[in-house]
C-alpha cells in the first residue's frame, strides 16, 4: 500500500517500512490492547472489592443494631478489612501490575514502534479503514477534517 493510501498524515507509513513490520507492529498494538483491557477489569475489581468491604461494614452495624454483638464481631474482626492476597489490598494489587507488567508492556510496544516505524501509532488500522471505507461518502471521511468539511451545515 502507498503512503498516500492511508486515511492522514499522522498515520502514513514510513518510508523503508514493510507490509511485514506493519502487521507485526499491529499484532503487538492488539495484545496492548488487550493489556488496557485487563487493566480496567483489575481497576473494577479493586473499586468493587472496596465498595464491598464498605458495605461489609455496613452490615456488621446492622447486625449490632439488631443485637447480634458477637455475630457482629466476628465478621468485624475477621472479615472488615482483609487482605485479598497475602499483605496485600487491591490497590497494592494494582499498583504490582502497573508497574511490573502494564507499563513493561507499554514501554516495549512504544520502542517498536519508535524503533520500527518512526513511532506512528495504529498503521495496520489505519489501512484497515482505507480498505473498508467508502471515500466520498458521509460518516466514511478520511480525517476529523474532512467530516467537518462535508457537514450538511458546513460553510464552503
Amino acid at each position: 500500500m502507498s503512503d498516500t493510501d492511508l486515511p492522514d498524515g499522522e498515520h502514513t507509513t514510513p518510508p523503508g517500512v514493510s507490509d511485514a513490520t506493519v502487521e507485526a507492529l499491529g499484532a503487538l498494538s492488539e495484545a496492548l490492547e488487550t493489556v488496557e483491557r485487563a487493566r480496567g477489569h483489575l481497576y473494577t475489581f479493586h473499586q468493587l472489592t472496596g465498595e464491598a468491604d464498605l458495605a461489609l461494614g455496613a452490615a456488621v452495624d446492622q447486625l449490632r443494631e439488631a443485637g447480634h454483638d458477637e455475630v457482629a464481631r466476628r465478621i468485624a474482626d475477621d472479615l472488615v478489612g482483609r487482605n485479598v492476597l497475602p499483605g496485600r489490598w487491591t490497590f497494592q494489587i494494582v499498583e504490582e501490575y502497573d508497574d511490573g507488567y502494564w507499563q513493561v508492556f507499554r514501554d516495549h510496544e512504544r520502542r517498536a514502534r519508535e524503533e520500527l516505524a518512526g513511532g506512528v501509532r495504529h498503521l495496520a488500522e489505519a489501512r484497515m479503514k482505507q480498505d473498508r471505507r467508502t471515500a466520498g461518502r458521509p460518516g466514511h471521511e478520511v480525517s476529523p477534517g474532512d467530516a467537518e468539511r462535508y457537514r450538511p451545515d458546513a460553510t464552503p
